[in-house]
C-alpha cells in the first residue's frame, strides 16, 4: 500500500534531519570500528620497532573485500607511506607477495638490487637497505598480513632476529583476529539496534498519525527512497522529530 508524503516541506524537513543522523552515525562508526583496528596495528609496529631496535617497519593485512585477494599496506613507522607506489599487491606481486604466498619469512640483503622488491623509488628517498618480512598467520592456517622492518645499513638478519620477528607476527596475529571477530560483534549489534530503531519508528507513526502498521512501514520506505538515506538513518530522524510522549509505549 502506498501512503502519499503530506507535502513537499515534510519530506524536506525529513532529508534535512536524515542528512544529519546520516553525519553522524557516519563519524561514530568510522571513529568506532576503524579506530579499534588502526589502534592495534599502529600498536604492533610501534611494539615491533621497539623490541627489535629497528626503526623503519611496516605492516600489511589481506584485504577479503577483493577477489581475487590482495594485500594491502595498513601503517608504518619510520616511512612516509605516501613514499610508497603500490599500496595495493596481489598475492603473486612483489616481496610482501612472496611472504604472504609462501608464509615463510623472507630476507633481502639488498632491496635496490632485488628483482621482486617494488618499491625502490622509497627505498632510495628512505635510506632502506635491507629487509626482513614475516607472514602473520593466526593458528598455523589462517593468513592475516605480513610485517616488515628494514634496515638503513646493510645487515644479515640473525636466525635470532628471524625468531623474533616470527614471534612478535604471531601475536600480532592473535590481537588482529581478537579484534576482528570484536568488530564483526559490534556490528552484529548494530544491525540488532536497527531492527529495534525501525520498531520504534513504525510505532510512532502508528500513534501519531493513526495508521496501521504496514503504512508505517510503507511512510519510512518512502521517505528513505525520497531522501536516499537509509532505513535505519530515517528511523532515527523520526524518532528525533516525533517522539512519543513520555507514558506512551514504542510496543503498546
Amino acid at each position: 500500500m502506498q501512503i502519499a508524503l503530506e507535502n513537499d516541506s515534510e519530506v524536506e524537513a525529513m532529508c534535512v534531519m536524515a542528512n544529519q543522523v546520516q553525519d553522524i552515525i557516519k563519524i561514530s562508526e568510522a571513529m568506532t570500528y576503524e579506530k579499534y583496528i588502526d589502534d592495534v596495528l599502529n600498536l604492533i609496529v610501534t611494539v615491533t620497532a621497539t623490541i627489535t631496535q629497528i626503526t623503519t617497519c611496516s605492516l600489511w593485512l589481506i584485504d577479503k573485500r577483493e577477489n581475487p585477494l590482495t594485500i594491502r599496506l595498513k601503517t608504518s613507522r619510520g616511512i612516509d607511506t605516501d613514499l610508497f607506489y603500490h599500496k595495493s599487491l596481489a598475492l603473486n606481486q612483489g616481496v610482501v607477495g612472496m611472504v604472504a604466498t609462501y608464509k615463510k619469512p623472507l630476507i633481502i640483503a639488498d632491496v635496490l638490487k632485488d628483482r621482486q622488491f617494488k618499491e625502490k623509488d622509497m627505498a632510495r628517498r628512505s635510506g632502506i637497505v635491507s629487509m626482513l618480512g614475516v607472514p602473520i598467520v593466526y593458528k598455523n592456517d589462517k593468513l592475516l598480513g605480513v610485517l616488515n622492518c628494514f634496515t638503513t645499513k646493510p645487515h644479515e638478519f640473525s636466525k635470532t632476529e628471524v625468531n623474533l620477528m616470527s614471534n612478535l607476527a604471531d601475536q600480532a596475529a592473535i590481537s588482529i583476529f581478537n579484534t576482528e571477530l570484536m568488530v564483526r560483534a559490534e556490528l552484529a549489534k548494530e544491525e540488532l539496534n536497527t531492527h529495534d530503531l525501525l520498531m520504534r519508528a513504525n510505532n510512532v507513526l502508528m500513534q501519531q498519525r493513526k495508521i496501521a502498521a504496514d503504512e508505517a512501514s510503507d511512510w519510512i520506505q518512502q521517505c528513505s527512497d525520497a531522501s536516499c538515506m537509509s532505513l535505519r538513518h530515517v528511523a532515527e530522524a523520526i524518532l528525533l522529530t516525533c517522539p512519543l510522549p513520555h507514558n506512551t509505549s514504542y510496543f503498546s
